[in-house]
């Protein structure tokens, strides 16, 4: 057992350092920094999870919550999550067929980018209807803040039938009543739009059925993309400790390097108790989310909550311990605390969640 947690740390310090690698070449060190798809694509990170019947990796959510954190400490603009984490989530919960299998095969190899319509409003809820008449099957619904929705090459729909049921429908950004109308958002890290399907003709071929228990398939897909976030949070977390730790410990004020003030250091320790919490509890919902838990909505729910309200904390610390230099544009640390600000709203804010928690635990006593 031992050996095989040690072989398996060894595997995430080597995609780690392939990830920061890419993130290098993709001038996205240099913060909202644009990454290269092609180079993420060649690497294999998007095909982390998918099968390698279908040209994957064959490895789990684990390893891209890994690339997700990466990418949250450099604060990059990519649609990584978004087709990475989202759209083969959504696809790996589909019943195999051969439209959904080829689609799986362009995404690993990084010819595809589904985009799955979910907004960014949303705790499991779908908004989506999809109808089916003498002529076929007719869609209709809308999201907001639909995240990278002008980056799709096709959009993963989920969607209740009559019945209730739900199904994931394929369609093409261009079909005909479908209109996606972009979203300014403070953070310039990032794209969102709004996605409207008005009476939406959808072939049979382009609806396709959950593999499992479609009942719980949207919550698991949401779960997923609220864990998304958390790993952003925390690497965005991690980087403004590190930066502000490196900061403090070279400015000097009245003769002394600041970091020896004892107001700064309980400042620095406050960000480090936050970070480690954060940690762990993005690493409790990842394990939970990987193994396919009943308390995988639990675990999600707390470290969605925790790391999303502790990552703006600690970026408005790190801007304050700054000092006037991180105020200023050049410090980018204001990228970060916009960032920050978005991820605490998105896919539920912490009061959202919070309310999850009540709940289940009011009908579980």
């Amino acid at each position: 057992m031992s050996s095989s947690l040690a072989e398996l740390a060894e595997v995430h310090a080597e995609l780690r350092a392939m990830v920061r690698e890419i993130l290098a070449k993709s001038g996205s060190e240099a913060v909202n920094g644009e990454v290269d798809w092609g180079l993420i694509a060649r690497s294999g990170a998007v095909g982390l999870e998918v099968q390698a019947e279908f040209d994957g990796a064959d490895a789990t959510f684990g390893e891209v919550a890994l690339v997700l954190q990466e990418i949250g400490r450099t604060a990059s603009r990519t649609r990584y999550a978004t087709v990475a984490a989202l759209g083969v989530g959504a696809l790996n919960l589909l019943e195999s067929r051969p439209e959904r299998d080829r689609l799986l095969c362009d995404t690993a190899a990084g010819y595809a980018a589904p985009i799955v319509v979910l907004g960014g409003e949303t705790l499991g809820e779908s908004t989506f209807r999809i109808d089916q008449n003498a002529d076929g099957y007719q869609l209709s619904g809308h999201a907001s803040f639909v995240l990278d929705a002008s980056a799709a090459d096709s959009y993963l729909v989920p969607a209740r039938e009559a019945d209730g049921n739900l199904v994931v429908v394929n369609i093409d950004p261009r079909a005909a009543g479908l209109t996606v109308t972009e979203q300014e958002v403070l953070d310039a890290t990032r794209n969102f739009g709004s996605v409207t399907a008005s009476c939406v003709v959808v072939g049979p071929e382009s609806v396709w059925r959950v593999r499992d228990d479609a009942s719980n398939a949207l919550t698991r897909l949401c779960d997923r993309a609220a864990v998304a976030v958390a790993c952003d949070s925390l690497g965005l977390s991690e980087a403004m400790l590190e930066a502000t730790v490196d900061y403090v410990g070279v400015r000097e004020q009245f003769g002394r390097r600041i970091g020896s003030f004892q107001a700064v250091k309980h400042a620095c320790a406050d960000m480090l108790v936050q970070v480690t919490i954060a940690r762990s509890l993005v690493a409790a919902a990842v394990r939970a989310l990987t193994q396919d838990t009943s308390d995988a909505s639990v675990a999600a729910a707390m470290a969605k909550s925790y790391a999303c309200s502790a990552a703006v904390d600690i970026a408005g610390k790190a801007m304050q311990l700054h000092g006037g230099m991180g105020y200023t544009w050049e410090s980018g640390i204001h990228v970060y605390l916009k960032r920050a600000t978005l991820n605490r709203s998105l896919f539920g804010s912490p009061a959202a969640h919070r309310t999850r928690l009540a709940q289940r635990y009011f009908q579980e006593s």
